[in-house]
């Protein structure tokens, strides 16, 4: 790797360091249970922040595409800042809803938005070999960072509650701004001349366009969105850790224990065979082991549970790398974009059926339900997921 490469890594490695590793995500869940919430008003919660994300993402993927995705980056990392802090200073329904309105605004700004500047500057270094390799270090990175985290925010907790819990993370999101401030930012060169609301528009009509007439790259898409809003069933593991009989204060090293088993998945992305059938049997395998863990019946069932998560973030980066490979290029945040449009139409799905079905059965019960669509999925990836034939993109890209 050459050193503006191997730059280029360090500083993404950073970003996502800071984006995972912020205290409050191991006992959000708790703090808000703690301030009188029941499970559906925090589902309903769930719901706004997925739909916020969800309304903006497809719009704030044209964005990265026509102005400075590294500032994008920025504001949405101040944007959730200002939320984390809402989240202490007024913790009732309306500040947590206000926190998950900016959260959910953070999430479509970044969403595809970071990959895509990391994909084009390796392109433009003639480097987009590198993608899998250096995207998955990162998340390895990540996964740390917010394994780390996790492993602090009892002690955190316990030494200085919530608001030092709140301050923490509010640094951790100032973090992430400034490094994406450092990313290296190369101008987009485009035939067309045009600017401003033009570009936006025309960089979001092509992006859609190519969505929607390259069977491959819809594919592609489907199933990248397909793996991380089933991953949506993770806001739930404090509440399933919980369920399975560990106590309340044990709960963020459990979590820490699950996140170091996606640390791994990440870490084994550059190394595993990512054919659409290894690809798909994987997502699978998730799945079962989903099944088994929820249904043991105690703690024994978090190592099935651990292995399913480390499962499904592993296939997360492989089914991501393959879709940046297979598309264009041209519009490459408005695809991505597409995908997580289509990650946060399932996850709003997910909340919905977790929420309903807590009507009527327990957590882990019900959590050992979602072991089908993740199935489904798997077996829909081997014969959908595009194999190699789509990399000649990146020769378009450059």
């Amino acid at each position: 790797m050459t050193p503006p490469v191997r730059r280029l890594g360090r500083i993404y490695a950073t970003l996502r360091a800071c984006d995972e590793g912020v205290l409050f995500f191991p006992v959000y869940t708790l703090l808000m249970a703690d301030s009188g919430l029941s499970t559906a008003q925090l589902t309903s919660l769930f719901v706004i922040w997925s739909g916020v994300a969800f309304a903006l993402e497809v719009p704030s993927g044209a964005w990265a595409d026509t102005y400075s995705r590294r500032r994008l980056l920025a504001v949405g990392a101040l944007l959730r800042a200002v939320g984390f802090a809402t989240w202490f200073l007024w913790p009732t329904y309306a500040g947590f809803a206000l926190g998950f309105v900016l959260w959910g605004v953070r999430s479509a700004i970044s969403s595809g938005t970071k990959e895509a500047l990391l994909y084009d500057e390796l392109a433009a270094a003639g480097a987009a070999d590198r993608y899998t390799a250096l995207a998955g270090r990162a998340a390895t990175v990540a996964m740390v960072s917010m394994l780390a985290a996790s492993a602090l925010a009892g002690p955190a907790l316990a030494l200085g509650g919530y608001g030092l819990i709140a301050a923490c993370s509010v640094l951790a999101c100032l973090g992430s701004a400034a490094a994406a401030l450092a990313m290296p930012e190369r101008p987009r060169v485009r035939r067309e001349r045009t600017t401003g609301g033009r570009a936006y528009l025309r960089n979001l009509r092509e992006g859609l366009a190519e969505v929607r007439t390259d069977r491959r790259v819809w594919h592609a898409v489907l199933i990248a969105a397909a793996v991380p809003s089933l991953s949506a069933l993770d806001e739930y593991g404090p509440l399933l850790v919980r369920d399975l009989g560990v106590a309340t204060a044990g709960v963020p090293l459990v979590i820490a224990a699950l996140i170091a088993a996606m640390a791994l998945g990440s870490a084994l992305a550059e190394r595993w065979r990512a054919t659409p059938l290894a690809t798909g049997m994987t997502i699978a395998g998730a799945g079962v082991a989903l099944a088994m863990g929820a249904l043991a019946g105690g703690v024994a069932g978090l190592v099935p549970i651990a292995v399913c998560f480390g499962l499904l973030q592993l296939t997360r980066v492989l089914t991501e790398a393959r879709l940046q490979h297979t598309m264009s290029g041209h519009t490459r945040a408005t695809v991505l974009s597409v995908s997580g449009f289509g990650a946060q139409l399932g996850a709003l799905a997910v909340y919905g059926c977790f929420g309903l079905g807590s009507l009527w059965l327990g957590i882990a019960p019900l959590a050992a339900l979602f072991a089908v669509p993740i199935v489904l999925v798997g077996l829909a990836a081997v014969r959908w997921l595009p194999g190699d034939g789509g990399t000649e993109a990146v020769a378009e890209a450059v």
